[in-house]
């Protein structure tokens, strides 16, 4: 078990959502962040824990579904990085997360993935309750248009919204792992 004050949560980047009917903003800027981040997270021997959103077993998000398998391009590896299943906005709701971030010596929460608006927000928030110093990735985190705002209104609206009483701002370029975080 890696013990570290820092860990790195990827939060439901899964083949139903990033390669849904409807193509998530600047997905491949947002991809391309978030592989950085996890090649820092590995290269600082940083935990990377990856959570998968899912439904009831007889839905089209049941665990076996390929639309819940997490995509290809972040190299997931179950022997060394975290996979976990969340079927609630927050992925410390019923997860057994906060322990394994306790067991491990975290402090410092890092957070990317999607959705912006439903579970980055989500967990953003809760773990700022739970006295995790929180850094949201302000380049890393994406969504979709809804029938009020662009995605890109929602990503700059939540941005604006948890920086401060929630999170820190950081990009995946300025973002370090180092033990005096």
């Amino acid at each position: 078990m890696i013990s570290s004050e820092n860990a790195l949560i990827v939060i439901d980047m899964q083949q139903g959502l990033f390669r849904g009917p409807t193509s998530p903003h600047s997905a491949g800027a947002v991809l391309s962040n978030i592989c950085l981040l996890i090649a820092k997270a590995r290269q600082a021997q940083v935990p990377v824990f990856f959570a998968r959103h899912t439904g009831p077993d007889d839905s089209p998000l049941s665990e076996q579904s390929p639309l819940t398998q997490l995509i290809p391009e972040m190299d997931v590896n179950v022997e060394r990085d975290i996979v976990f299943i969340k079927k609630h906005p927050s992925c410390f709701r019923d997860t057994g997360l906060q322990l394994q971030l306790i067991q491990r010596g975290v402090k410092r929460v890092v957070i990317a993935g999607m959705k912006t608006e439903f579970c980055v927000d989500t967990t953003c928030r809760v773990a700022s309750e739970l006295g995790f110093r929180t850094v949201l990735i302000s380049d890393a985190h994406t969504t979709m248009d809804n029938e009020f705002l662009s995605a890109n209104e929602i990503i700059a609206h939540h941005n604006v919204t948890l920086a401060g009483p929630f999170v820190t701002l950081a990009t995946a370029d300025n973002l370090r792992f180092a033990p005096d975080d």
